[in-house]
């Protein structure tokens, strides 16, 4: 599933700037905002986005979503991805989703999921618009939710734990939902078809699933065998010329895992994920391991996620919002079902009563994903653009606050 690029709002004349020329003012707008940001105690997330609304067609119109801009915001997302999940080993993600912390992602899903679709229901949208709908305030985009946690430096406490391991699960979820629609042959298909599309989504999911436990449990092998193999990666890397080889090795093993998932129908940042995980953290030394997070960080942290969040902010186009009332309510639905999902699925699984409301709030960020969802939506004739417009801004909504009410719930649970 390739990130779809958000349509262009009502057309608003702007000047067609080089892309150099827009990779510049985006890069130096979200850097100086965000150092701002960061200067009165919010994430810098919050200022790259407002960097892009004001670069964008909403305030002065330089900048507008473009190809080029979708394949960089695609590159940013996989680095971003890879920065999270080289701090996860699997052995962590296995202690997190031990028994209890099911009630968590089950929760944290199934309540916002269900809350937006009879939201959809009761405003009179029809049943597949509710759907997307739930989806869209379901949804905890991992990428952004990972940049919040690591500005906050909460991404290795055991309440970031969790909020990754729901931000995870309603990736998986949605992801696997909006897969079965998008297979579904439209009005035309029968209820047979349809059975037949989920079980083609499941049976994709499950060959991805054998395919990391045969990795896994390789690796497990290749570690009882350390000194061979860390022996053949130093004899491979001693024969190799260029410059960062065992860069280029991880990041070759991350891109097979992100173009199976991709092949498959299941996101990339899925397959990048998990893969990531998978490194042999034992076989690579901890010197070299270090040099490969340094590497993705500087590439990723200093240029292309500043520039991603920024081109996602771009993306909204304030003047096709018309109904103001109707993104009240879905706002407000958004907000009180992901906190009161996660906080109930918290204390369901031990969690003291701060720490399940920090989760709560954590994982409320919608970020990009939501809008993949809104997009797929608008492209099947779902929504209009007014529909489309309250969704982009309800994702930015969530985006923008959670860093700060985050911030706010960490430091009272401390």
């Amino acid at each position: 599933m390739v990130l779809p690029i958000i349509p262009s709002m009502p057309p608003v004349a702007h000047l067609q700037l080089p892309l150099i020329v827009t990779l510049l003012l985006l890069l130096l707008s979200a850097r100086v905002l965000g150092e701002l940001f960061e200067r009165f105690g919010a994430p810098s997330m919050v200022g790259e986005v407002l960097a892009g609304v004001i670069l964008g067609p909403s305030v002065i119109n330089l900048v507008s979503p473009s190809p080029e801009l979708n394949v960089l915001s695609e590159l940013a997302v996989f680095l971003l991805v890879i920065m999270a999940a080289l701090e996860i080993s699997p052995e962590e993600v296995r202690k997190a989703l031990k028994p209890g912390t099911i009630w968590i992602a089950l929760f944290g899903f199934s309540f916002p999921f269900f809350s937006g679709i009879t939201a959809g229901l009761i405003l009179g949208y029809n049943p597949l618009f509710s759907l997307f709908l739930g989806l869209c305030i379901a949804i905890t985009a991992l990428p952004v939710i990972v940049r919040i946690l690591m500005d906050l430096g909460k991404l290795q406490t055991d309440t970031g734990q969790k909020i990754i391991t729901v931000a995870i699960f309603n990736d998986i979820s949605a992801l696997l939902l909006v897969g079965i629609f998008l297979d579904f042959p439209g009005e035309t298909g029968s209820l047979r078809l349809f059975i037949v599309s989920v079980g083609i989504t499941l049976l994709k999911l499950l060959l991805f699933v054998i395919l990391l436990y045969i990795v896994y449990r390789l690796i497990r092998y290749a570690s009882s065998k350390l000194d061979f193999v860390t022996q053949q990666l130093d004899r491979l890397l001693g024969f190799l010329k260029g410059k960062e080889s065992l860069f280029a090795i991880v990041m070759l093993f991350i891109l097979v895992f992100a173009s199976i998932s991709e092949l498959l129908g299941i996101y990339f940042i899925i397959g990048a994920f998990f893969g990531t995980i998978l490194i042999p953290r034992v076989i690579v030394s901890r010197d070299d391991f270090r040099r490969v997070k340094e590497a993705a960080s500087g590439i990723s942290s200093g240029f292309l996620v500043p520039i991603f969040f920024a081109a996602m902010g771009a993306s909204f186009n304030l003047s096709a919002l018309q109904d103001y009332s109707l993104l009240l309510i879905l706002t407000g639905t958004a907000f009180a079902s992901k906190i009161l999902g996660g906080y109930l699925g918290g204390r369901l699984s031990g969690m003291n009563t701060r720490d399940a409301l920090t989760l709560g709030i954590g994982i409320n960020a919608g970020g990009v994903m939501a809008l993949v969802i809104a997009n797929i939506a608008l492209n099947k004739n779902l929504i209009d653009l007014n529909l489309f417009s309250i969704l982009v801004m309800l994702a930015l909504i969530t985006t923008l606050a959670t860093p700060l009410l985050l911030k706010l719930s960490f430091g009272r649970s401390v």
